[in-house]
């Protein structure tokens, strides 16, 4: 059994939760979620959880677009209840579902990454990683060698991926800068 409640933030947004399965926030129907629309019409939607994405800030602009797609590949399969329902267009052509919240993209310094990565696993928050050597690799067997082969203090991160509670994530985070 679920139960749906709407609350108006402070600042004027309204917060929607559905306690079925998971009790998280959101915009979708199956996955412990509700959407908006049937609840509070076009007001804004607020999550308590946040998708983080930060990336070295030495990296190429290809780079930047190849480890984030890697990284976002995880969450879902990981943490299901980010992803929403699938989309169809007026024709009745279904599309593959997406991500159910933003996701929010930040650069940093190697040593401001590693202490996210840092935060992230002292939180044991979900995370996906990517380190320099998977650019050399082609394929998943040889990604996973490759981040298996160095010990967690010596991987040389590119990427990271976090989601879980707002101000977990925020703080994890720290000192990363919006990517621009």
């Amino acid at each position: 059994m679920s139960s749906v409640s709407s609350t108006n933030t402070a600042n004027g947004d309204t917060e929607i939760t559905d306690t079925a399965n998971t009790g998280n926030t959101g915009n979708t129907g199956n996955s412990g979620t509700v959407d908006t629309a049937s609840v509070s019409g076009d007001a804004p939607v607020r999550f308590d959880t946040k998708i983080v994405v930060v990336l070295r800030d030495d990296l190429e602009p290809w780079q930047r677009l190849n480890v984030t797609a890697f990284l976002v590949s995880g969450l879902g399969t990981a943490v299901p209840e980010v992803v929403g329902e699938p989309y169809e267009d007026a024709d009745a052509v279904a599309y593959l579902p997406m991500f159910r919240q933003p996701v929010m993209v930040f650069e940093a310094s190697k040593e401001t990454l590693t202490a996210a990565h840092g935060r992230a696993l002292s939180r044991a928050l979900p995370r996906a990683i990517f380190t320099s050597d998977l650019f050399a690799t082609g394929n998943d067997r040889d990604n996973r060698a490759a981040v298996r082969a160095v010990p967690t203090g010596d991987l040389d991160l590119v990427g990271l991926a976090v989601h879980g509670p707002r101000n977990a994530v925020d703080k994890v985070v720290k000192g990363a800068r919006m990517h621009p």
